[in-house]
């Protein structure tokens, strides 16, 4: 086999992963191909739009725009002055296009923000249901462990740990521990004033 060969044979390129790693890369790498590929027309010109200028060629661009705009506009040479100083044009041209590049960056963050969201409800469903097989598990060494007749640590966490976890009773917890910080946030401020 020749040298070239082993480079381009997927194969051969292994990186020390676990094949189930290396399947799950795989997967990502393919969900984010396709999602990509699904946006529309008008989601793909925002996306390039604002990729264009969030690039550092934009920003030379710019440079070399206002540059030759102020150089042409400043009278030292004989040709006709289109936008003179305080150059009234050049302020509307760059805030129309600041409205519109602001547009651009909304629409993809808005697009970003619904991929963001699809992917926590996605690793929300994967940790549920990770936890609630570990509480399987769990329940199942400790009916093991009492078929075998092992004494128990009373004092152990093993108990708590066999409990389902349910997200609402999770989300209310951390609702009341936050409304129990803001209020004593408040309270300190108040005592320091």
């Amino acid at each position: 086999m020749h040298k070239s060969q082993q480079v381009n044979d997927p194969q051969q390129d292994k990186s020390g992963l676990s094949n189930v790693i290396e399947g799950n890369i795989r997967t990502i790498v393919q969900l984010r191909e396709k999602a990509a590929k699904q946006r529309n027309v008008q989601d793909r010109i925002a996306d390039a739009i604002t990729s264009f200028s969030g690039c550092m060629f934009f920003v030379y661009l710019h440079i070399i725009w206002f540059c030759v705009w102020i150089f042409l506009n400043n009278g030292n040479l004989s040709i006709w002055r289109f936008d003179p100083f305080p150059y009234g044009l050049l302020t509307m041209v760059v805030s129309l296009e600041a409205i519109f590049l602001s547009t651009f960056v909304l629409i993809s963050q808005n697009r970003h923000g619904e991929e963001t969201e699809r992917r926590a409800d996605l690793n929300l469903h994967i940790g549920l249901l990770a936890e609630h097989e570990l509480t399987r598990v769990l329940q199942m060494l400790d009916a093991i462990q009492n078929k075998l007749g092992i004494l128990d640590d009373r004092d152990s966490e093993l108990a708590d740990l066999e409990m389902e976890t349910r997200p609402e009773d999770v989300l209310a917890e951390i609702e009341r521990l936050h409304r129990l910080a803001l209020q004593n946030n408040k309270r300190t401020m108040f005592k320091t004033n």
